[in-house]
């Protein structure tokens, strides 16, 4: 961390709350960590300190990181500790020989204690609660955690089961003739039940969506009116005065629209004055068809396009209106099966957790008690991507630290909240998350925080990954202050980085791929493919950089060294499942001779020994899991 940041963050009260928005790249797993540690050299106890995270990779990033700082601290001598203490922001003056001796005992402390340092996803603090309290939440004592693949399978077993029901079948069968991604679209509607077990009225839904028509064929019927009727066939008229192949398409094509009969009027109608992107064509009568129309022509030819696309907008909000209509009739009766399904199997999946959860801390009867119970065992809660927490799952975490502010609990110690987060990272949307509940929360709890030490709103926003020309382009970008937490700001920890920024220009699409030779296979991109192309002038501009001995500046056992750039020196990033590109520009860069290390992936998870180890950690994890058993005996781990 930084000198700036860790002082910004030292300044904060150790004994206050603190609220960090951050920039990318701005270490912020690295200051959670240095909060617990600065909370456990303070004296607290490792088992009352919870740190909340939103991923296990995380939460097992920052117990490593955590760990490795208080085990080195176990080992350094003593100018060394005290230099790594005073980074970390203690004062000078308080660091005491006592405090020396206490720094180096702090992993010890760490590894000994009963449960360990709890941090964990906010699923697993979910689980424990309920664990902990069964009988107040309402679920079975022993339930068991449902993993993905007993997740799918229930719901495989349950759409059986609807569709073998003479009353849900069509229901369901209304649902899947309008899915696309079944697997995607399930594990989304299992998370979002808390919104869509009640259903919604039909006047809920036009409420919500705007929309008036509820009839698609009577949306169509009166698509064309007399005024379109008429201008469609003016133009045809026109058209019928300048003879030509493409006045005489345009002529058939209105005058199929305008007659009464038409089977699609209003579709023929679309494919003369609308693109297939559903925008406006310019009128295409000649001169000579135009000077027969009148002065009008384009006038009335956008305003023909206007209405078409207003209808267009009243078709799509007749066609959302249905689909909405056929989830609210699917939620209620799929979720209370799946419940009902889960409940005989003693299951609760993610979302089930957060609800006991919430629900255990709401509810008049049992919060008070078991709030109570909580507050002699928590006294530092700490959020990590606070910006992908979900609503459901602040409301668990919002009354842990409710009391807080006013400096009174089970016990007389000094408790704090620390929160970070970058709105502008917020991606997991699918899974309920919430930008805006970030801010709000940010209120709600500053707010309930004014008894004590008021929350402390700090921002992250030097960045360690980029030189200060990436940034400058990036805070360019991005300075609309009206967009997701207003304009960025970035301040480049490497202030001297050397960096460039060049915009390449797009590589379209070919209309035609150019012809192969008849023995190449039918799978191999021709020439001209944009993959093809791109990753050739990827080649070229490195082969160029290094045969223009372009210079560049390193650091190089401790001291900064300036010399030619080589291979070595360019990392290609590729985006995810970019497949064709990635093969091209190893070929390309082959083809100009570079010195290539290749792929900087491994498909580990796709070696035979690998997937059968995984295989038998699934059948310990699940022991119902057929398939996985089978695939362990079959394998050499058994050998049967």
């Amino acid at each position: 961390m930084d000198d700036a940041t860790r002082a910004q963050v030292a300044a904060a009260d150790p004994a206050g709350s603190v609220w960090l928005s951050a920039n990318a790249g701005s270490g912020k797993t690295r200051v959670l960590t240095d909060r617990v540690a600065w909370l456990l050299l303070d004296g607290t106890p490792p088992d009352r300190i919870l740190c909340l995270t939103f991923t296990k990779a995380a939460a097992g990033e920052m117990q490593n990181r955590l760990f490795e700082r208080l085990g080195e601290w176990a080992l350094l001598p003593d100018d060394a500790l005290r230099e790594a203490l005073r980074r970390l922001g203690v004062r000078t003056a308080a660091i005491t020989p006592e405090a020396l001796r206490r720094a180096r005992t702090l992993f010890a402390g760490a590894i000994e204690t009963p449960g360990g340092l709890k941090i964990q996803t906010i699923h697993a603090f979910c689980a424990s609660l309920l664990r902990r309290f069964p009988l107040e939440a309402g679920v079975s004592p022993g339930f068991r955690e449902m993993d993905d693949i007993a997740a799918r399978r229930l719901v495989a077993e349950v759409l059986d089961a609807m569709a073998a029901d003479p009353g849900d079948a069509p229901v369901a069968e209304a649902l899947f003739r309008q899915l696309t991604d079944d697997d995607r679209f399930f594990d989304t509607l299992t998370g979002l039940r808390a919104k869509l077990d009640g259903g919604a009225t039909e006047a809920d839904l036009r409420a919500v969506l705007g929309v008036a028509d509820s009839d698609e064929r009577a949306v169509l019927r009166d698509a064309i009116g007399p005024g379109e009727v008429a201008a469609m066939t003016a133009f045809a008229d026109a058209a019928r005065a300048a003879p030509g192949k493409k006045m005489d398409d345009l002529r058939d094509l209105l005058a199929d629209a305008a007659r009464p009969n038409a089977e699609a009027p209003f579709e023929t109608a679309c494919k003369a004055f609308l693109t297939q992107k559903l925008e406006p064509k310019k009128c295409p009568l000649t001169k000579a068809a135009e000077a027969a129309y009148g002065d009008a022509a384009a006038e009335d030819w956008a305003a023909v396009c206007e209405h078409l696309l207003a209808v267009k907008d009243r078709l799509r909000g007749v066609q959302a209106l249905a689909r909405a209509r056929t989830l609210h009739e699917f939620a209620p009766r799929f979720l209370a099966r799946l419940a009902a399904e889960k409940q005989a199997r003693g299951w609760l999946d993610f979302t089930d957790q957060i609800l006991h959860a919430r629900r255990l801390l709401s509810d008049p009867a049992t919060a008070q008690w078991v709030l109570w119970k909580l507050d002699g065992g928590i006294d530092h809660v700490l959020v990590d991507e606070a910006q992908d927490t979900a609503p459901e799952q602040w409301d668990v975490i919002e009354p842990l630290v409710e009391a807080f502010g006013d400096g009174q609990g089970a016990r007389d110690v000094d408790r704090t909240l620390f929160v970070v987060g970058d709105l502008k990272q917020s991606i997991y949307s699918f899974q309920g998350a919430d930008p805006d509940v970030f801010g709000a929360m940010r209120r709600r709890l500053g707010a309930k925080l004014t008894g004590g030490v008021p929350l402390q709103d700090h921002a992250l926003r030097h960045s360690f990954r980029s030189a200060p020309a990436i940034l400058r382009v990036v805070d360019r970008v991005f300075a609309d202050p009206s967009g997701a937490g207003g304009a960025t700001e970035h301040i480049a920890f490497q202030d001297r980085k050397p960096g460039r920024v060049d915009l390449w220009p797009h590589v379209p699409v070919p209309e035609k791929p150019e012809g192969r030779i008849w023995f190449d296979p039918v799978d191999r991109p021709a020439s001209n493919d944009a993959p093809v192309v791109l990753a050739g002038r990827i080649a070229s501009a490195v082969k160029a950089m290094i045969d223009d001995r372009v210079p560049i500046e390193l650091r190089e056992g401790g001291a900064t060294v300036r010399r030619p750039v080589e291979a070595r020196d360019v990392l290609i990033l590729v985006r995810g499942r970019q497949d064709a590109l990635f093969g091209a520009i190893l070929r390309k860069c082959k083809e100009a001779g570079l010195d290539l290390a290749g792929a900087d992936r491994l498909r580990l998870a796709e070696e035979l020994a690998v997937r059968d180890r995984l295989a038998l950690c699934r059948v310990a994890a699940a022991p119902e899991d057929d398939l996985s058993l089978a695939t362990v005996l079959r394998s050499p781990l058994m050998g049967l």
